[in-house]
């Protein structure tokens, strides 16, 4: 499972682990601005890992000019190129370990783009040959909110793009 943030994962991990389903974590998130946020969002990623015994592997890569280049300095279509380029390396890293499938704990927040996410997982499962499993983890957001500020998680206030930390402060004036 790509986890783009520890609470994000919360809800998807707990809920798919009461299903039986094994879950090997992935860190990998070059989009994440400002260096201070991404290095916030990977230690609330191991403290997690920590306290709930999780599996994860870390592709620690701040690959902040690959995203900037890739998606064409913010044009619309940024978000896109963004879950392709985390999509992407969670089905590589899938495949390569011997997975069943890959998913991703984006698929709980309401403020992405839901359709885009499960189009471009199932590209990366045509791609790669391995299974993207689709789960609307959306109804235990507030779920996986309430569990985060129980366990004293570091909570993020955009979604981690420097494109989304600048429409934060513009909301702001």
């Amino acid at each position: 499972m790509h986890i783009c943030c520890a609470n994000c994962s919360l809800y998807p991990v707990k809920t798919l682990t009461e299903k039986g389903v094994s879950v090997t974590g992935l860190w990998f998130n070059p989009n994440i601005h400002p260096y201070a946020e991404y290095s916030l969002r990977l230690n609330a990623v191991t403290q997690l890992q920590k306290l709930w015994q999780l599996d994860i592997e870390y592709i620690d890569y701040y690959g902040i000019k690959e995203f900037i280049q890739r998606t064409g300095n913010g044009g619309e279509n940024r978000c896109h190129v963004c879950y392709e380029m985390r999509l992407d390396k969670t089905a590589q890293k899938a495949r390569e370990i011997g997975a069943d499938g890959f998913t991703t704990s984006l698929l709980i927040s309401p403020y992405q783009k839901f359709d885009v996410i499960i189009n471009i997982g199932r590209e990366m499962e045509r791609k790669h040959s391995v299974e993207f499993f689709i789960e609307d983890f959306r109804p235990g957001w507030k779920q996986g909110v309430e569990l985060s500020k129980k366990l004293g998680l570091y909570r993020q206030k955009y979604c981690g793009c420097i494109y989304s930390e600048m429409e934060k402060h513009l909301k702001k004036s």
